[in-house]
């Protein structure tokens, strides 16, 4: 799906340990394709900055936009969205 859209090759992959990324499907998939898979330690999510980062900033957009309108926590779904989007 990455591929279609950018038209580039994936070469490597880093993820958490999470059941979807350490599944035989996923392996033989790399395996086939030639991605490198690398795995990161366990509760450690600074191997992760780039991602944790983004995850941050938007989290904090969203603290801001209900705050700064007054919204309740009810249309969070929907601030996270909106900071995505923009």
């Amino acid at each position: 799906m990455v591929e279609k859209a950018t038209g580039r090759h994936i070469k490597a992959v880093r993820s958490d340990r999470g059941g979807d990324y350490t599944s035989t499907i996923f392996m033989e998939y790399c395996e086939e394709q030639g991605i490198r898979r690398f795995l990161t330690t366990p509760y450690s999510p600074q191997q992760n900055g780039v991602a944790e980062r983004k995850n941050r900033t938007i989290l904090d957009m969203v603290r801001s936009m209900l705050k700064s309108k007054k919204m309740p926590k009810e249309f969070w779904a929907e601030a996270v969205q909106c900071a995505i989007y923009v």
